[in-house]
């Protein structure tokens, strides 16, 4: 047999009669989550080409991990998965760059994700899925998400029009979220976390499945993407398959479409500047509202060690509620928004436990923009 020379290392995938490899390299992806499903969807996407790809995680490899992710060996454990992940995908695929990310998904910020063509998620958690699908539906993205549990998985895709992943949930997962959000702020340990049974190839099939509906999307051809609003769901024990089509709650929280974006920060150091800035620019700003709670802790009232912080209750430390010193529970406030008298519009921004990119919404009479805050501190 002789080998053409000029076959590419694409050439099978590029007889596909649709197939754009041109921008396929050119796309910017963002997976979330380096388990077994975020390897999987990793190794797909650097296979095919896609030009950058950047996997966020703050978990670091176990033992148990060594046999659901496909690019872990003996001797990384202790070791952060994301790290990991983009090492061992670059060398999969040279021509496929491949960053990681140590961090939770959220300490991005959702101006960060204005950088990537698409997000695709492995997540284990509804908290981060939601944050995802908020930010995503908010700055017109889509994603596709992706989750497993023993022999049954499924895949599905959001758009920024149509039922989301908010309206997929019943008043039930919500309670179980709120216990979640207000134990984090006092003992981490108050947090159930089970260990969900997985495997291999049951991650290998829905990561297959949302990558063939991401390459869809990055060529451009929207209009072969099967599972908009809808999901593809796997019964591993008996192989049936089978596609459900969400349907859109008209009062979802989470569908708020940003239409006015100021994506630069200015070199602003604290709220009043941006304030003052738009004063000129814009209009008067009467209000501020936050797309995530800020958290106000106070020193501890039982020894008095200083303990006061402000932040994004998405970021804190988990246990940011209770004193380090005595183990006393801190008085807390939460806000979604600030007037502009407020003394936090002078704190400044490197003061604050903030995202990276983080856009907050000034609200005038008739009128609102949302602007970059940088990112202050990590906690």
């Amino acid at each position: 047999m002789t080998l053409s020379l000029a076959e590419t290392r694409y050439d099978r995938q590029e007889r596909i009669t649709w197939w754009d490899q041109g921008r396929l390299a050119a796309s910017r992806v963002l997976v979330v989550g380096a388990g077994a499903l975020g390897n999987e969807i990793v190794k797909n996407l650097a296979l095919v080409g896609v030009g950058h790809v950047d996997v966020i995680d703050m978990d670091r490899i176990e033992h148990s991990n060594l046999a659901r992710c496909v690019f872990f060996r003996d001797g990384d454990e202790g070791q952060a998965k994301a790290t990991v992940l983009a090492r061992a995908a670059d060398e999969l695929n040279p021509l496929c760059s491949v960053r990681g990310l140590v961090m939770k998904v959220q300490q991005l910020g959702d101006a960060t994700l204005l950088d990537y063509d698409l997000v695709i998620a492995g997540l284990d958690n509804r908290e981060a899925r939601l944050w995802v699908n908020a930010a995503c539906r908010r700055l017109g993205r889509t994603w596709i998400d992706g989750a497993i549990e023993g022999l049954q998985g499924l895949a599905r895709v959001f758009p920024p029009e149509g039922p989301c992943y908010e309206c997929t949930l019943s008043a039930a997962d919500f309670h179980a979220m709120s216990h979640r959000r207000s134990c984090a702020l006092l003992s981490p340990e108050d947090i159930v976390s089970g260990k969900t049974p997985t495997n291999a190839t049951t991650a290998s099939m829905i990561a297959g499945v949302e990558v063939q509906e991401a390459i869809k999307i990055l060529v451009g051809r929207e209009d072969l993407v099967a599972l908009n609003g809808r999901v593809w769901r796997l019964e591993g024990d008996s192989m049936m398959a089978s596609v459900i089509g969400y349907v859109e709650d008209d009062q979802c929280m989470a569908h708020d479409w940003w239409e006015e974006l100021d994506t630069d920060d200015h070199g602003a150091t604290c709220l009043d500047d941006i304030a003052q800035r738009l004063h000129d620019t814009w209009g008067r700003p009467e209000r501020i509202l936050f797309s995530d709670d800020v958290i106000r802790v106070g020193d501890c009232p039982a020894c008095g060690a200083e303990t006061a912080l402000v932040g994004a209750r998405s970021v804190l430390p988990e246990g940011a509620g209770r004193c380090s010193e005595c183990h006393g529970e801190l008085p807390t406030e939460s806000t979604t928004s600030l007037t502009m008298d407020d003394p936090l519009m002078t704190v400044p921004f490197q003061d604050w436990i903030w995202p990276d990119r983080q856009f907050v919404t000034f609200l005038s009479q008739d009128s609102e923009i949302h602007v970059v805050v940088p990112g202050g501190s990590d906690g």
